[in-house]
């Protein structure tokens, strides 16, 4: 719990809410995802909700057709 709180400090959470739904939505009118694609999908949503364009991830793949919106670095 201690590493949780100290990258949650470190690096902020980014809320769910009304205005990530509504980038879901416009994703959804534009992309074609589903099952665990939804997940991704959410997260993009949130990072764009909160004006966040940079994804640090392990796997660059899950998001890759999300390029154009968002900007992936390799971990």
């Amino acid at each position: 719990m201690a590493d949780a709180t100290a990258f949650a400090e470190r690096f902020g959470v980014l809320e769910d809410g009304p205005a990530v739904w509504h980038q879901f939505a416009e994703l959804s009118r534009h992309y074609l995802f589903a099952g665990r694609q939804i997940h991704d999908a959410n997260i993009v949503a949130t990072m764009l909700a909160h004006a966040e364009h940079r994804l640090l991830t392990f796997n660059t793949a899950d998001f890759r057709c999300f390029g154009a919106l968002i900007e992936l670095v390799q971990l």
